[in-house]
């Protein structure tokens, strides 16, 4: 565990990992946003229900996560080392004040959490090669600054240029009753996918990235749920990348 990032269970190799770049909405006291703290328990700050959901799996044979721990508004593990978005001046509509750093101030942010964070993570799959890397994200129903936007996916599969992950759980998540799967939605990975290019894509890993819908995953029922659902498809995944 560091200020940046914690591990949760036994990675171990040929095992599953799961990488979550915004568990948390912790932000360090000697940090200030500049924000109403009622934020710091919104999207904006914190992937709700993924940290859950990753302790939930860890107690499951084979599971260990990687999860960061400050929130995305402090540093925001899943964007480029040098863009604006790293350290994000604002957030659906909400100034983040506390951002408005100078070049020696946003090298700080990478510094100390950032590269801390990335070097932990290459380090730790170097180690334990696991078979798959399930990347954890969430995402809100409607976003404020685009209220008459509806997002009805219930969960969303991401990915860049390797599609191997998708092309395994897109057909076997379309086959769950009554779940609105999207593909690179709400967004494309084609553009936001920059822990996966990094640590899976370049090294030839498979991965499946999943975005899961927040008000599914906003209590114990629905992430015991999903934890279920995201067991069952990883494992499908991995004995099917064997065939």
């Amino acid at each position: 565990m560091s200020e940046a990032w914690r591990i949760l269970g036994d990675p171990r190799p040929g095992g599953i990992l799961i990488e979550a770049d915004h568990a948390s909405a912790r932000v360090p006291g000697d940090i200030d946003l500049g924000i109403d703290p009622a934020l710091l328990a919104e999207h904006i700050a914190v992937d709700i229900g993924v940290a859950d959901i990753a302790a939930l799996l860890v107690e499951r044979p084979g599971f260990a996560a990687f999860v960061g721990n400050v929130s995305r508004l402090v540093c925001d593990f899943n964007r480029a080392e040098h863009g604006p978005a790293v350290a994000p001046i604002a957030s659906d509509g909400h100034a983040i004040p506390g951002n408005a750093l100078d070049h020696a101030g946003h090298e700080a942010r990478l510094a100390r959490f950032y590269r801390p964070y990335h070097a932990a993570l290459a380090a730790l799959i170097d180690r334990a090669r696991p078979a798959l890397i399930l990347s954890l994200h969430s995402f809100t129903p409607r976003l404020a600054s685009h209220p008459d936007e509806i997002r009805p996916w219930h969960i969303g599969i991401l990915y860049n240029r390797d599609r191997r992950g998708a092309d395994l759980a897109l057909p076997w998540l379309r086959r769950e009753p009554g779940l609105v799967v999207g593909d690179q939605q709400p967004y494309s990975g084609t553009l936001l996918n920059a822990t996966m290019d990094r640590h899976a894509e370049a090294r030839g890993l498979l991965y499946i990235g999943v975005e899961i819908r927040q008000d599914l995953i906003g209590d114990a029922a629905g992430q015991a749920q999903w934890a279920d659902r995201l067991e069952r498809l990883c494992r499908h995944g991995i004995e099917h990348n064997l065939c």
